[in-house]
């Protein structure tokens, strides 16, 4: 195989299993480092001299491609994360939540649209955060219009969707201007702060924002955190079936997050989203290019819990899509 594709593979792997940013970022250094030298060129070189941006991981990965062989790396990255197979996930035409280097993921806005492309989306939602999650990086008005000045810039061959995810602040209000909502092709609102609320603040806190009219998605719903090197977390104590009640009778999907460490909401909440008519989004909730496959996840949870894909909007064709996402 080609030694840049087999260092972005890796990378991708790596950011797949939300290994350190910094070993991802490493294999696609180097790749970027050889991109464009012809095969006896790189032999020569790595044979004679360091390649600045290529580490001893990265020269033996190059190695064994150059010869011919799948790295050892990349066969034992591929057998460790091995994809979650169901019948959902070849439904999924693309993704309403994934974040850039705008916010707090670790690549462009051309990164992430290059990897959905790749496993064939037909469109890419961005939405990174909005600017009360300082800790994050999030946009103010003034930077979310110079972002979609960038995204306007964007050549793609499928559709670039511009959006955000903005905190539920604790008034239940939504962080970010209404004229900038108003703008957007996809609001993803999301609880971030006071997760320990009372059942009472948190269900009134998320039913006003459901009812704001501005939004189209209720992303991980409980804020809960099952694994992972952040540890774990409780969900939040909320009156689920008053939530997902707005949801059905605004029309808001209720999101099926792919991140492995969150499984949110949990089996029992799908169960009573479907039970009051919710419409669903499943989405991977991306950091890095990587990441965007995490959508077989949420694919397996969703038909282990019985959701029809004729009630998941990301199964439906983007002229569908786009005449639900214009109703807010």
């Amino acid at each position: 195989m080609e030694p840049v594709d087999a260092l972005t593979e890796i990378a991708t792997l790596l950011e797949r299993e939300r290994a350190s940013k910094y070993r991802s970022k490493a294999f696609r250094s180097a790749a970027a480092a050889i991109d464009g030298l012809t095969t006896g060129e790189l032999s020569d070189r790595l044979r004679s001299a360091h390649i600045a941006g290529v580490g001893d991981t990265s020269r033996a990965v190059i190695l064994q491609a150059l010869d011919g062989q799948v790295p050892d790396y990349l066969a034992e990255l591929r057998a460790r994360y091995a994809v979650t197979e169901s019948t959902l996930r070849p439904a999924l035409r693309g993704d309403l939540h994934a974040h850039t280097d705008w916010s707090d993921g670790t690549a462009g806005i051309q990164a992430m649209i290059d990897a959905a492309v790749a496993l064939g989306h037909e469109y890419q939602a961005i939405t990174d955060h909005s600017p009360r999650l300082r800790v994050a990086r999030g946009l103010t008005a003034e930077r979310l219009a110079s972002q979609l000045d960038a995204l306007d810039q964007i050549q793609a061959p499928i559709r670039v969707l511009r959006g955000i995810e903005v905190d539920i602040l604790e008034n239940g209000e939504l962080d970010q201007t209404d004229e900038m909502l108003a703008r957007l092709d996809v609001v993803v609102g999301s609880v971030h702060s006071k997760l320990r609320s009372s059942r009472e603040d948190m269900t009134r806190r998320m039913v006003r924002a459901v009812n704001s009219g501005r939004m189209h998605v209720l992303g991980h719903v409980t804020g809960r955190l099952v694994t992972g090197e952040r540890g774990t977390r409780p969900p939040s104590e909320l009156d689920a079936r008053a939530v997902f009640a707005a949801c059905a009778e605004q029309g808001v999907a209720v999101e099926i997050n792919s991140r492995p460490e969150r499984a949110d909401p949990p089996d029992d909440l799908i169960g009573v989203a479907l039970e009051e008519g919710c419409l669903f989004a499943i989405d991977s909730d991306a950091h890095a290019p990587g990441q965007l496959s995490l959508l077989d996840h949420g694919a397996a949870r969703a038909e282990a819990c019985g959701v029809p894909a004729q009630r998941i909007v990301t199964t439906w064709p983007i002229a569908r899509l786009e005449a639900w996402l214009a109703r807010a």
